[in-house]
């Protein structure tokens, strides 16, 4: 099996969460590093309209969403604890919540100078300029609520109290750490790695269950250039989908995916398989041929095409 290729960039607190889960899996893993904002063309020829960053691939499959990348690295190192999926009821809940409110939350109270001198050192101005209007537009639009500037500092010492009193054990929901651990850090990884702030000090628990998701470190990248990313697409076919998986009434049907929290620009294709947890989404373009794109059906919304 090909190692699975990685669509990121450093600041990204979901690419963080991805590759610190490809640490704690030992896996190998392919890099290639993508623009902090669009436009990014060749990702548009893998995965449609789809914005979000990271994006994985295998060949000409292509996983949107940690949630879909997190399955993929599960099954990979045989991590079953990875998936969301394989955690319980409240877990999954405080995943969801964590994942939206709280990460929103932690982005808007890391904004400290040094943050701002590591977004200078990593981003010409006309990116800087272009990445500040692109997320103001993503807020504008998004369904789901943001807190306010002034809410985020209370609402994340909050939760750090609450990740503080959870820690009974050394992760979370026991003594090995699972998806839930993932997606908590990488929120708080902006606040004390990336922003350098003090603000979490106060929390000795959660400081050394920080350091102790840090030691997985982020697996072993090795580089790959865009060009060779698109080319392993182009010559490869997709995988085989299971007979299971063909009997939505929609399969073959022009569809449109999105997410329905934020960043809701749509990809369109052809419905070409529905799992319990995944759409997957055929998709032609000249640079790649065919792909199978892989989006998660919780908080995806799948339409007709031409659908207004």
């Amino acid at each position: 099996m090909p190692d699975l290729i990685l669509h990121h960039y450093p600041m990204s607190p979901f690419s963080q969460k991805v590759r610190s889960m490809l640490g704690y899996a030992g896996l190998p893993w392919q890099s290639v590093t993508v623009r902090e904002s669009p436009p990014r063309p060749h990702l548009v020829a893998l995965a449609g309209g789809y914005r979000k960053i990271p994006v994985a691939q295998d060949g000409a499959d292509v996983f949107c969403d940690s949630r879909i990348i997190a399955e993929e690295i599960a099954a990979r190192a045989e991590k079953p604890e990875l998936a969301l999926g394989n955690l319980g009821a409240d877990a999954q809940a405080w995943v969801a919540r964590v994942d939206l409110d709280i990460f929103f939350a932690c982005v808007l109270a890391a904004g400290n100078r040094t943050l701002r001198r590591k977004a200078w050192d990593s981003m010409s101005v006309p990116d800087l300029l272009r990445f500040a209007w692109d997320r103001v537009n993503m807020g504008r639009t998004a369904t789901a609520r943001i807190v306010s500037l002034r809410e985020a500092r209370p609402v994340v010492l909050a939760h750090a109290a609450q990740v503080e009193a959870m820690l009974t054990q050394d992760f979370l929901f026991g003594r090995t750490p699972d998806h839930a651990d993932f997606t908590a850090y990488h929120g708080l990884w902006m606040i004390r790695e990336l922003a350098e702030s003090r603000m979490l000090q106060g929390f000795p628990r959660l400081n050394a269950w920080m350091d102790r998701m840090r030691a997985f470190g982020d697996g072993t990248p090795r580089p790959l250039a865009i060009d060779a990313a698109l080319a392993a697409a182009r010559q490869a076919s997709p995988r085989a989908i299971a007979a299971e998986f063909l009997t939505n009434e929609m399969i073959g049907s022009r569809v449109t995916i999105a997410p329905s929290d934020y960043g809701q620009v749509p990809s369109e294709g052809r419905l070409a398989g529905a799992t319990p947890t995944r759409w997957i989404l055929a998709r032609e373009h000249a640079d790649v041929g065919t792909v199978h794109v892989h989006f998660p059906r919780d908080g995806y919304t799948l339409a007709p095409a031409g659908a207004r």
